[in-house]
């Protein structure tokens, strides 16, 4: 089976045997409903959803033939897998693009580290083994995303990708000293 994270079981919740999943899986509408199947832990304990509903920030759900908090407790800290398989979608998984290498007109700029999670898009952080650029993954960006080729091709934009190392460790510097002196300043007015 091929598993996709989509979230944590952060707790229990009351003592029918309902817990409290935090997630921000693209598609958990498709996936949070009576009948799917999830998979929790490191052994994948194949659950299926009996109950689902939200609150807060949480994903709440109950499992059949769980009934009690005793019966849950254990899955407190684990991971929440779904299986691909199991979920059909038009497109691709954010899982997918992580290890592809970036291109900027035919040139490699380095391959997917991982991708951020932010509330207005995802970034794609690329990790060229000197540096570590973050690029939008929107369309006005994003040109192509060929997983066949293992393969994104990104626009090339004028300060987007710093290619050059100096460039990178100079504005760290700077901000890190920025920060030291504005901390420093504030007792320098008391």
């Amino acid at each position: 089976m091929n598993y996709i994270c989509i979230g944590d079981v952060v707790n229990t919740h009351g003592l029918k045997g309902e817990i409290r999943i935090i997630s921000d899986f693209e598609y958990k509408k498709k996936v949070f409903k009576k009948g799917f199947k999830l998979y929790i832990g490191r052994s994948y304990d194949e659950l299926i959803i009996n109950t689902y509903r939200t609150h807060k920030e949480y994903d709440m759900v109950t499992f059949e033939g769980l009934s009690s908090i005793e019966d849950v407790i254990i899955y407190k800290g684990d991971k929440v897998y779904i299986n691909r398989d199991d979920l059909k979608i038009k497109g691709y998984f954010n899982e997918d693009l992580i290890g592809l290498d970036v291109y900027t007109e035919s040139k490699n700029i380095g391959k997917v580290e991982y991708i951020m999670k932010n509330k207005a898009h995802n970034i794609l952080v690329i990790n060229n083994g000197r540096t570590k650029n973050m690029v939008p993954n929107v369309k006005e960006f994003v040109k192509k995303v060929d997983l066949e080729n293992k393969r994104i091709e990104v626009k090339s934009i004028e300060g987007l990708i710093h290619e050059d190392w100096h460039i990178n460790i100079i504005s760290r510097d700077v901000w890190r000293f920025s920060k030291h002196f504005n901390r420093q300043k504030s007792y320098w007015w008391k």
